[in-house]
This record gives structure tokens, C-alpha cells and sequence, in this order.
């Protein structure tokens, strides 16, 4: 069988896609990158996160009145791109307003801060390979963050600042941040009615955009890993569609489980020890489960239907999956070992490609009745809401603290395939704040990592 990618192209991806070690909060090594904490620059506490004021802003609050924060000047270089990088993250989530300043000044001034209404502020400057920042709280005067960051080169500064945006964003909202997180993807050119589609992946932000495969073989539905620097997708080698899982380390790639049928729509497990994805059956579809160490293969559906698009429970309990065992494409759930399952979607149309958050609380999913809507519901399939609609609207992923859906947005085709686009939105899980993601082919099939390994 030939090889996805050569092993030329393999190399080179092992080279540049080396795995880099999570942040901590303490002195620690990201990849090149590391971050040491700061202490107060003034004689107020810096540790103390429990002071009045530190971070009492909550989630909902901020949508109906976004927190004013004032961001400076990093400085030229460097420090102009981890100013404009920190800026936008902070500014896309719809929850900080945010207020640009050129003062360098280490010691902030509160009382002007407050005149223009600021509830914190950064302070921050970066000199060689070393960045410092501090945040914050204007009301106080009390410093709620503080971290040195050292890296190695130019290519880390991006990193680095989407480091610094998710300290602001926890330390304000109280929930951990998701822009040291990458997407990965299906990049597509060519023409529509026989497009090249490659594996890629894409800082959250678009930003670092790479191919993975050459395109020679049509690929769909990558799922990041949750613990590992792993992607798992369907891919069209010697036109027999079947998983594969690519290695971000290596570059090389294996089939997953060599099933006689045609395997298809993968999903790690929370543990990111095995992955369940459906195989075909005569004009059905089962669902199977592979262990990733072992190669040894599970089934745990035999409804005689279509069974596809699982996705476990973030305890890794539960799996929800679409089926047509009842006459059309509902939501069904079931233990994670198989067995009975029970319906829980109810509303008008066809329902697809369902997936949990990571929080538990809500699954997210495509609705099929006229026209192409996303929603999610609540694991009883209690509170269904539509988040938004379009021609084609499907491929929904969360980010890691499960505040925020990607999903792929497609548009109508005119003659000849004139008009057509396909990319990558984000929208909030409340449904508000619908923004695309920049790239610069079609995309489609996104899938959220949980940290950016």
C-alpha cells in the first residue's frame, strides 16, 4: 500500500512538529518557552486571587457588558506582534472591550485607568528573548498576575502571547483560557467537483496553517487526540476509505483497525487511549471500538441500521451516536461497553455528527429539516436551542473549556460550481459572536485539541 505521505515529507514534519509540554502557572518549560512568575512590583500582595475585586467578572456578565481592559504597548518587533496578537484574542471572545495605551510605564496609573473606565490593565514590555507582563485590578491596585516568559525565537512570540491572553482570561472570568490551542483540518483546492483535500492543521486563530498529507488521496473528519500528539481521520488511500491515525511527532501514519468494511467518522476516547468509530455492515453501519496499544477491536452496536458519528461523555462513561434505527438520523445514547441505547433527540428533521462538550453540561449537533442548523441540547435532550443556520452548517468541535463551538460553514454553488466557499466559524455556545477563522484554502472538518501540544 502506498504511504499517505513520503517518507521525505515525514521527516520534515517530525522536525517541525515536535510535541512541547504543557504550561504551568509556576516556573516551567513549554517547548522552548519558559515561564517564570513575577513577584509584585508594588507592596500589595500579588498571590492574593481572592482579594475583593480579582476576578469577580463572570462569563455571563461580560457578554451584556464586556470588561474594559487596557492592553499597551509591548514595544517594535516583537513586542509590537504579542500587543496585537494578545489584543485580538482577547477582543474575538465578545467579552473584553478592549483599550489600547502607549504607555510603557511599569507603574500603571490607576486614577487615569479608572477616568476611562478600565476594570484591569497590563503592563508589560519584552527585551530580547525575555517578555514580561503583569495584570492588574484598576479598582484595587492590586496585581492579580505576573509572569516572565523566555523563548528561544522568533517563531515561539505568537505562542508566547497567546500564553499571556489566557492568563488574562482565567485570572478575569474564572475559567481556564483556549488560545494556546490549535484546529485541525481538511484544507481543500481545486475545483469543487474534484477538489484536493489534505489534512492540515492551524493555530485556533488561523495563524501557523500547515499541510500534513500531499492531497494525492482524499481525506475527511480529522479528530485531534485529547493527551497526545495524535490525529485521527478518514482518509481515501487506494480508494478504500478507512481510519487512519497520523502521528504530529513523527509525520507517519497507520491504519486503524484493517476492518473488511469501510471504516469512518473516528473519535478518540477522553483517555486518548482508543478510539470508537463506525464500519460498515451490508447497508448498515456498526460501532466498534479500538484499543490504540493493542489493536484489539470491540463492537458495540448490531441495531441492523445506520450507526454512526460517535462521541463519548467526557467521563468516558456514556457514548452519543446518530442512528436511523427508528425510520431517521436521531440521537441515541449508550453505555461506553454497549448495550441498549435510548433516543433523546425529538424535534423536526434529521439529526447528525453529535458531540459533547467538555464541560458535560450540553452535546452539540447538525439538524437536517429544509435547511442546515447547529444546536445543542442537554445530554436528556431537554433544552434544545439553535446556535445558528446556514446552506450547509456541520462539523461542530469545542474548545477545551467547552465556552465556544468551531463548525464548518458552507455556501450555495452556483453554475458550474461559481459562488461556492467553505470555511471554518466559531460561535459562542449562547450563540452569540459568529466569527470566521482566516485561511488560505476552503476548509472544512475542524477539529478543537485541547492544548497546544
Amino acid at each position: 500500500m502506498r504511504s499517505i505521505i513520503s517518507d521525505q515529507d515525514a521527516d520534515i514534519l517530525r522536525d517541525t512538529l515536535m510535541p512541547r509540554r504543557t504550561m504551568l502557572y509556576g516556573c516551567a518549560a513549554v517547548g522552548g518557552i519558559m515561564a517564570t512568575p513575577l513577584s509584585s512590583a508594588f507592596a500589595q500582595t500579588a498571590s492574593n486571587a481572592n482579594a475583593p475585586g480579582a476576578a469577580e467578572i463572570t462569563v455571563d456578565r461580560a457578554r451584556n457588558e464586556p470588561i474594559p481592559i487596557v492592553i499597551p504597548s509591548f514595544g517594535s518587533g516583537n513586542g509590537a506582534t504579542i500587543t496585537q496578537v494578545v489584543t485580538d484574542d482577547l477582543s474575538n471572545t465578545g467579552l473584553f472591550r478592549v483599550i489600547s495605551s502607549t504607555s510603557s510605564s511599569a507603574t500603571p496609573d490607576f486614577a487615569s485607568y479608572k477616568a476611562m473606565g478600565a476594570h484591569a490593565v497590563v503592563t508589560g514590555n519584552v527585551s530580547g528573548g525575555r517578555v514580561e507582563f503583569r495584570l492588574w485590578n484598576t479598582l484595587t491596585g492590586q496585581q492579580i498576575q505576573g509572569t516572565a516568559y523566555s523563548f528561544s525565537g522568533s517563531s515561539e512570540v505568537r505562542r508566547v502571547a497567546h500564553m499571556i491572553s489566557d492568563v488574562i482570561y482565567e485570572r478575569m472570568l474564572g475559567e481556564k483560557g483556549y488560545f494556546n490551542t490549535r484546529i485541525a483540518y481538511v484544507s481543500q483546492t481545486g475545483r469543487r467537483s474534484n477538489p484536493t483535500k489534505r489534512l492540515a492543521v492551524m493555530d485556533y486563530d488561523g495563524a501557523n496553517s500547515r499541510l500534513l498529507t500531499s492531497g494525492k488521496w482524499l481525506v475527511l473528519t480529522p479528530r485531534f487526540s485529547p493527551v497526545s500528539n495524535q490525529i485521527a481521520f478518514m482518509s481515501y488511500v487506494n480508494d478504500r476509505p478507512r481510519v487512519y491515525l497520523f502521528n504530529l511527532q513523527t509525520g507517519q501514519q497507520r491504519i486503524l483497525g484493517d476492518f473488511s468494511g469501510i471504516s469512518f467518522a473516528p473519535r478518540f476516547s477522553p483517555d486518548g487511549r482508543s478510539v470508537v468509530m463506525s464500519v460498515t455492515r451490508g447497508a448498515g453501519s456498526d460501532i466498534y471500538v479500538v484499543d490504540l496499544a493493542s489493536g484489539s477491536k470491540r463492537q458495540l452496536t448490531s441495531s441492523g441500521a445506520i450507526d454512526t458519528s460517535p462521541c463519548y461523555s467526557p467521563d468516558g462513561s456514556q457514548i452519543v451516536f446518530s442512528s436511523d434505527r427508528g425510520g431517521k438520523q436521531q440521537l441515541y445514547i449508550m453505555s461506553a461497553s454497549g448495550g441498549g441505547a435510548h433516543r433523546i433527540s425529538y424535534g423536526s428533521g434529521s439529526y447528525a455528527s453529535p458531540v459533547w462538550s467538555p464541560r458535560g453540561d450540553v452535546i452539540a449537533f447538525v439538524r437536517i429539516s429544509g435547511g442546515f442548523s447547529m444546536g445543542v441540547m442537554a445530554p436528556d435532550g431537554t433544552g434544545e436551542r439553535i446556535l445558528t443556520q446556514g446552506f450547509t452548517v456541520e462539523s461542530p468541535t469545542f474548545c477545551p473549556n467547552g465556552r465556544v463551538l468551531a463548525f464548518c460553514n458552507q455556501s450555495a454553488a452556483g453554475a458550474g460550481g461559481a459562488g461556492f466557499s467553505s470555511s471554518v466559524r466559531t460561535i459562542d455556545v449562547t450563540g452569540f459572536n459568529e466569527r470566521a477563522i482566516h485561511t488560505s484554502t476552503m476548509a472544512s472538518g475542524p477539529s478543537w485539541s485541547s492544548s497546544n501540544t
